[in-house]
């Protein structure tokens, strides 16, 4: 598959999150870059400052791993979809993209970023923490809440309250989040279900 790189035989390159779809960064590789990345299964770049080819957390741990590698229409831009371990960003931010300029609002990434958050309190359980008390408590106590927020959004939409339906719907997927992680499922798990069946 021929890519076009540019006189300086770069492409650009942007990291996603393969889960959320969240944009973590955009850098720029070279050919043996680019090779590196699909031979190893985790991104590497070329740093234009340093001059030189790098392996994304090599210093600091926070790889990616490559799940997916995609080329836009003019094969001059790459899209990786990867699994972020620990933050993209050098300032300690998840992503590069977290300074807003104009916002039209929150969309589906959202919810991984939730899941990352459910994901963190169960491997490092927080005094105080509603999260990590419900992982304490166990799948039964996670499934008998899951449960009751699924009959709380039915009676909101049968009282047909738009505000309540917002917020009965936001606790049902906070809680189904948490049974999911306790039972080992992922966002990425439901996705790739969804894909299957509108396939």
């Amino acid at each position: 598959m021929e890519l076009k790189f540019d006189e300086k035989g770069l492409i650009c390159a942007i990291a996603q999150d393969a889960s959320s779809g969240e944009v973590l960064m955009q850098a720029y590789m070279n050919r043996e870059a680019f090779e590196l990345t699909l031979s190893t299964g985790y991104a590497h770049y070329w740093s234009r400052s340093r001059k030189k080819l790098w392996k994304k957390g090599e210093e600091s741990g926070h790889l990616q791993k490559v799940e997916g590698v995609y080329l836009d229409c003019d094969r001059d831009c790459v899209l990786l979809k990867v699994k972020q371990m620990g933050a993209a960003c050098h300032t300690g931010n998840y992503t590069c993209f977290y300074t807003p300029v104009k916002e039209d609002g929150i969309g589906v990434e959202m919810l991984g970023k939730l899941e990352r958050i459910v994901d963190d309190r169960k491997r490092n359980p927080e005094e105080g923490s509603y999260t990590s008390y419900l992982f304490e408590k166990g799948i039964d106590k996670i499934a008998k809440k899951t449960g009751e927020e699924a009959v709380e959004l039915v009676i909101a939409s049968k009282n047909d309250n738009k505000d309540e339906i917002v917020g009965e719907c936001a606790d049902l997927l906070y809680h189904t989040l948490v049974l999911l992680r306790a039972k080992g499922v992922t966002l990425k798990d439901v996705c790739t279900e969804l894909n299957e069946r509108h396939q």
